[in-house]
């Protein structure tokens, strides 16, 4: 039986959830130390296995560990735990042995299992793959080994979200009760008025993660003074941006604290069903979220008079096609009335007339994730985090050229540069930094000048810039923003719900005009030429008529990636416009191969790979490339085995 198990329902609920002022035994001290992990009685060791350490291989470290420990007759328990935010690093697998402090390694693959494992279990600490081991004064630390808090990546984060992410057993009620979660929850059904508890939540200053910051509070308030005979609360757990997965770690990591936050919201707006709305594509994050829904009505948590307070709630979840458009809120609600995603005029606002014409509030995950914490520590500790306007932290999913890509929490109020060069540890491969595209596909890409600015909601919209759910994607030197704005516009063309003209005509018309500026010249009549000028003329006008015309921020926000890199990088659109050149080689068709024939020693390679037919010679002499002929893959600069073929 593993220490999750060890300690029963009703003495959970009793002695951790509604006793106010316990008192614990040395019996019951010993099992909630056991259940915080703060002790273990035999070696304990934690697996990463989020989707980011699947797709690293951790199920196949997982079942090597566990191999070795058969192999070695060693009784020890294995505790499958969601990503603890470094995700380059995965798999990450912790070790806790009794009488010492959890120590953390990365890049655990299947050939390292032995080695790391023979060591650890002999006290030795292995020289390689260690990423540090945690602080705890009640044990003896590992001698020469850095603490895992002064690591870079996590020395300047605040965790406040995700402190349990990677730590505990996501698949475990009996684990988050033990980290002090659903206490909460109890505390306001037994001791706040649902007013209250709006009235907290206002007095945080918290702003909703998920796009321009309306205040939650103000929100639940609204909902909260409409009566109706039902009201509903939305979890937007719909997370469609491209390099965007906070949502996703949350709910696989911690998700018992995301109902815990739904369950406090839909008790303030006099909510009794709630629904979560989680992209078809969230497998593991779906699976760990019915889990957790069972377990948490199996204690009560969830039903009918919730622990006896009289309150009453059902919690659905519900999945979704992963539309884009269903980050705004109403098509989203449309999407769970089974109609098309599509978004409506605003007002009626969803917190007067929403899920079918009730009161519905709508907050995306990370919102709710900070309602426990708010209702803990209480609002005045919660608005003394982060700026004047923008209270709290906010998670960020960093991906691109950065050293370390994953999930990262600072508070608000955290510069920009401080999160690239120092959490994130900087350009990757010694490359010079070129932009920040920061808000996800409807974002802005920002240059190096543009890092100083703080994470804050005004501020960043003051300088037109948008924080949106916190997608930040790090570009190199090697990275045109021409094909970046051109894939992001593409993106946004295709998940345009096509109710409103300036979005639908508009995108594509944007979409288009980005094609031809990377398309190849010899591609082109006179008439063409003349036409390419002439939608590059009207490109600006045509963004800012579709910001200002479209039903929604779908099509307000979709021309951002052109205007920031039209404001930023405009030399490199010049570049392609007028020069035909893309100085970071990355437009196939503006790309023009030649062949050294100092260097070429006739071996055929790229002659036998060009899909065209543009490379003639013969063996053992020099090639040479027909320029008319070639389309600019690069085949025959990847195939090449004596560096002959350069790009001009």
């Amino acid at each position: 039986m593993n220490s999750s198990n060890s300690a029963s329902k009703e003495w959970l609920i009793q002695r951790l959830l509604l006793d106010p002022n316990p008192w614990f035994n040395a019996e019951e001290s010993e099992l909630l130390a056991l259940l915080r992990g703060e002790k273990v009685n035999k070696p304990t060791i934690y697996v990463g296995t989020g989707s980011c350490g699947v797709v690293a291989g951790a199920l196949a470290t997982r079942d090597a560990i566990r191999q070795f420990l058969n192999d070695h007759n060693i009784d020890a328990e294995i505790i499958e735990v969601g990503c603890i935010g470094l995700c380059s690093a995965e798999p990450i697998v912790d070790v806790q042995l009794p009488g010492r402090p959890r120590i953390s390694f990365t890049n655990v693959e299947v050939p390292q299992v032995e080695s790391i494992f023979s060591d650890i279990f002999h006290h030795i600490i292995p020289g390689i793959n260690i990423l540090g081991q945690y602080r705890d004064r009640l044990k003896e630390p590992w001698v020469n080994e850095a603490f895992i808090d002064e690591h870079p990546f996590f020395h300047n984060q605040l965790r406040l979200i995700l402190k349990n992410c990677g730590l505990i057993n996501p698949e475990s009620i009996a684990s988050y009760i033990a980290a002090d979660g659903y206490k909460s929850f109890v505390k306001a059904i037994t001791n706040y008025t649902p007013e209250k508890v709006c009235e907290v939540v206002d007095k945080s200053g918290l702003r909703g993660r998920g796009g321009k910051g309306f205040p939650a509070g103000k929100k639940w308030k609204i909902a909260r003074e409409h009566s109706s005979d039902q009201k509903y609360l939305i979890c937007n757990a719909d997370e469609s941006d491209p390099g965007a997965f906070m949502d996703r770690a949350i709910l696989e990591g911690d998700p018992h604290l995301i109902i815990e936050g739904i369950a406090i919201a839909a008790y303030a707006i006099g909510a009794t069903k709630a629904y979560i709305h989680i992209r078809k594509e969230y497998d593991l994050a779906m699976r760990r979220m019915t889990i957790a829904l069972n377990e948490a009505r199996d204690y009560g948590l969830l039903g009918n008079n919730i622990l006896g307070s009289g309150v009453n709630l059902n919690i659905i979840i519900r999945s979704g096609a992963g539309a884009f458009v269903c980050g705004e809120e109403t098509a989203l609600i449309s999407s769970l009335e089974g109609k098309r995603a599509m978004p409506h005029h605003k007002p009626p606002y969803p917190a007067q007339s929403g899920l079918f014409g009730k009161p519905t509030v709508v907050n995306n995950v990370e919102t709710l994730a900070n309602i426990p914490v708010i209702i803990n520590k209480g609002p005045l500790w919660y608005a003394e985090i982060g700026t004047a306007s923008s209270k709290g932290t906010k998670v960020f999913a960093i991906s691109g050229k950065v050293a370390n890509t994953g999930l990262i929490e600072v508070a608000m109020g955290t510069n920009l540069k401080k999160i690239v060069f120092e959490i994130a540890g900087g350009i990757a491969n010694g490359k010079a930094f070129k932009a920040l595209h920061l808000g996800g596909p409807s974002g802005n890409s920002l240059p190096e000048s543009m890092l100083n600015m703080l994470v804050d909601f005004d501020e960043m919209e003051k300088q037109g810039v948008m924080m949106g759910s916190g997608g930040m994607v790090v570009l190199d030197e090697d990275t045109c923003m021409i094909d970046t704005a051109r894939y992001f516009i593409g993106f946004m063309q295709k998940e345009s719900c096509g109710k409103c003209i300036p979005c639908r005509e508009g995108t594509r018309r944007m979409n288009e005009i980005m094609e031809i500026i990377t398309r190849r010249p010899l591609k082109e009549s006179g008439h063409e030429t003349l036409g390419r000028f002439k939608g590059v003329m009207q490109l600006e006008g045509l963004a800012e008529v579709i910001k200002t015309t479209s039903l929604c921020g779908l099509g307000k926000t979709a021309p951002n990636p052109l205007l920031s890199t039209l404001k930023w990088f405009r030399d490199e659109y010049e570049e392609h416009i007028f020069d035909r050149k893309c100085r970071a080689n990355v437009c196939h068709d503006l790309r023009t191969f030649y062949i050294d024939v100092d260097k070429c020693t006739g071996c055929t390679a790229c002659e036998s790979k060009c899909p065209v037919n543009a490379i003639y010679g013969s063996p053992r002499n020099p090639y040479f490339i027909i320029d008319e002929k070639c389309t600019g893959c690069g085949i025959c600069y990847d195939v090449c085995k004596f560096s002959a073929i350069f790009v001009r």
